[in-house]
């Protein structure tokens, strides 16, 4: 199953059992944004509550840290959604916030049946997908059978030993400014991780927001990683969640999913450790 769908297919499918519609755009209000609008059938989840377990101090773990195996678990049985379920997620960012992440948890728990909507919710509305307010009705069932995350997940140890070695490569994919320390619009320091290299996440998409071609996308991180296999491969953003975009484009280009650092800039920044800027 690719791991995008496009509105067109959605709508195509919607009467399809076992599929599930995610709402999972992140604003300082989610709730009551989804419950002002929202496509028709979605389920509301809330990025910060249910995506993450986020901590008073940021310096253990970021500004996104993943939640318990357990915690998730328990989400997607309230969501209804168990072993055999479609699960499709938007958020309103062409996939490069929270619907990618949702994403890459299902995909870690070994959830295949995961697919992000291309263009988001923006897409959908632009081609008449039917809408609906209110609060989302669902029928809950039991937590999902998860026991491990089944992705590469690094931590900041690991970053600090194999950044900048011959047989491993760490990717940021926070905008040029951010990587070169010109500006920092959320975490307390500007810069990046010394020896890991900018590709921002917005060179996996096209001038409208769509995601490129597969073979695309294939021949990009291709001739990036050259000879390194997944595991040799780490990507990060600024708190774990944007980072899944290019984790979406590497699966999308048939290529293995990286490892991903969930602590990220927010979390590297706030411990001390080596601040690079400009393009070194």
């Amino acid at each position: 199953m690719t791991p995008i769908i496009s509105p067109r297919e959605l709508i195509s499918i919607l009467s399809k059992p076992n599929l599930t519609l995610i709402d999972a755009r992140n604003s300082p209000k989610p709730r009551e944004e989804f419950e002002k609008g929202h496509l028709k059938g979605a389920l509301f989840v809330d990025p910060n509550l249910e995506l993450a377990d986020i901590k008073e101090d940021l310096s253990n773990g970021g500004r996104h840290p993943l939640p318990s195996m357990e915690s998730f678990c328990k989400v997607l049985g309230n969501l209804g959604i168990d072993s055999q379920t479609h699960v499709v997620v938007y958020d309103d960012q062409n996939g490069a916030n929270s619907a990618a992440r949702f994403w890459w948890m299902l995909r870690a728990l070994g959830h295949e049946k995961a697919q992000v909507l291309e263009g988001g919710i923006q897409a959908a509305l632009e081609i008449g997908f039917p809408t609906e307010n209110g609060k989302s009705q669902n029928e809950a069932k039991n937590p999902y059978p998860g026991t491990k995350w089944m992705l590469g997940i690094a931590d900041m140890q690991e970053v600090k030993e194999k950044v900048g070695e011959e047989n491993s490569l760490v990717i940021d994919v926070r905008s040029a400014e951010r990587y070169r320390g010109e500006q920092e619009p959320i975490d307390l320091i500007a810069g990046h991780i010394p020896g890991a290299i900018n590709v921002p996440l917005t060179e996996n998409m096209g001038s409208k927001g769509e995601f490129l071609q597969p073979e695309q996308l294939r021949r990009k991180y291709q001739d990036l990683i050259g000879g390194l296999s997944s595991d040799q491969v780490i990507v990060h953003c600024g708190s774990g969640v944007s980072a899944c975009h290019t984790l979406l484009a590497f699966d999308l280009a048939g290529l293995p999913i990286p490892k991903l650092y969930v602590g990220s800039w927010s979390e590297w920044s706030r411990n001390g450790q080596p601040i690079g800027k400009g393009n070194e």
